[in-house]
């Protein structure tokens, strides 16, 4: 019996239409699919459901990988596969194995030789970069920096630090409801010339993006409230 493959599959980064985003050709692919690998099992029913409206989400097989799956827990996941079966691998926004626990299940695929068959998709990450106007040579994704206000500035200090001494440009995000903080420490720990962008709700209808010095953040009354964003800094725009 052939081997199937596994597909890993970007969702959606906001609500609307998957055609807006998504190439025809993952959608192809994932009406063809019926055994999946989610960080949420609701979210991932209503993401299959919206790109694939004729499949029943009932005769799908939904393997739940998030903070609580422990590597033994997956052990077994990839049976579908060895019984001649395409997999798809969903993030819970996104593409897949980026700043989520999906590497494990890619790592476990290359130990079996398992094919992996990456999609084209949003990347947060790089749809803010690219829209920044920092230089894109050199960057560093670092997740979440930390919500306590001492470990917070220092970490802000040492974001800028990097930036100044690579020429790097430093990517990161934050809990929502502590956006508005998260700028507000930004404008008051770093440098008048430190630039500092805000990229939000990506790809969606209600896209905003607004970059600029932290002596024009000072200005800028808006602020993204509890909906996603993700954050730059820079201490240059380009080389």
């Amino acid at each position: 019996m052939n081997r199937g493959a596994l597909y890993l599959v970007p969702t959606l980064l906001s609500e609307g239409d998957p055609e807006r985003v998504l190439p025809q050709f993952n959608i192809r692919i994932i009406r063809t699919l019926r055994h999946f690998i989610v960080e949420e099992e609701k979210t991932a029913r209503h993401f299959i459901k919206l790109v694939s409206p004729d499949t029943i989400i009932r005769e799908c097989e939904l393997f739940p990988l998030n903070e609580h799956t422990s590597e033994k827990d997956i052990t077994g996941y990839l049976d579908p596969i060895e019984k001649g079966f395409n997999m798809g691998l969903l993030s819970e926004a996104g593409c897949p194995c980026v700043a989520d626990p999906g590497s494990l299940i890619v790592t476990l695929a290359h130990r079996k030789g398992i094919t992996v068959r990456p999609l084209v998709g949003p990347s947060s990450i790089l749809l803010a970069l690219m829209a920044s106007g920092f230089s894109g040579q050199r960057f560093t994704f670092h997740g979440y920096i930390p919500a306590k206000p001492d470990e917070r500035r220092r970490a802000i200090h040492e974001l800028e630090r990097r930036s100044r001494t690579n020429d790097e440009t430093q990517i990161f995000i934050e809990t929502p409801y502590r956006n508005d903080q998260l700028i507000e420490d930004l404008i008051t720990t770093c440098s008048a010339q430190t630039r500092i962008c805000v990229a939000v709700d990506i790809s969606s209808d209600d896209e905003r993006v607004i970059s600029g010095t932290v002596s024009e953040w000072k200005q800028i009354s808006y602020r993204p409230g509890k909906r996603p964003a993700i954050f730059l800094v820079t201490h240059r725009t380009h080389r």
